[in-house]
């Protein structure tokens, strides 16, 4: 199982950051949802601090590049395997950064990866 941290969690049941935290649980991967919306994702709290884990396996994204620039150093020093840019979230300057770190970035979508057995 991959613990995941879900950056952009949305109480909203139809954001893709909401759909995505439902089948990471569905799918039994360990999921922190974080979010600046307060709210849960069904009987999961949305926590709108960032966490101090440090054990993530992935960083699946849900905000654009302009939003992402905030997190960009939190995630640099979580250390992930990787992290999936979703669609409409793809940040060619932080991917190359990933990149040089190690961590392997991927532009794909969390959902097909899951339902597609290669999650």
């Amino acid at each position: 199982m991959k613990k995941t941290l879900v950056v952009g969690a949305s109480p909203n049941p139809d954001k893709y950051s909401y759909k995505a935290t439902m089948m990471l649980n569905e799918y039994n991967h360990p999921v922190v949802a974080f979010g600046i919306k307060k709210g849960k994702i069904e009987s999961q709290k949305i926590i709108n601090e960032l966490p101090t884990d440090k054990d993530f396996d992935t960083v699946t994204l849900y905000l654009n590049p302009q939003n992402q620039e905030m997190y960009i150093d939190y995630i640099l020093n979580l250390k992930p395997k990787r992290v999936v840019f979703n669609p409409g979230t793809e940040n060619p300057k932080f991917k190359k950064m990933l990149l040089e770190k190690g961590v392997k970035a991927l532009e794909a979508c969390t959902l097909v990866l899951l339902r597609t057995g290669q999650y």
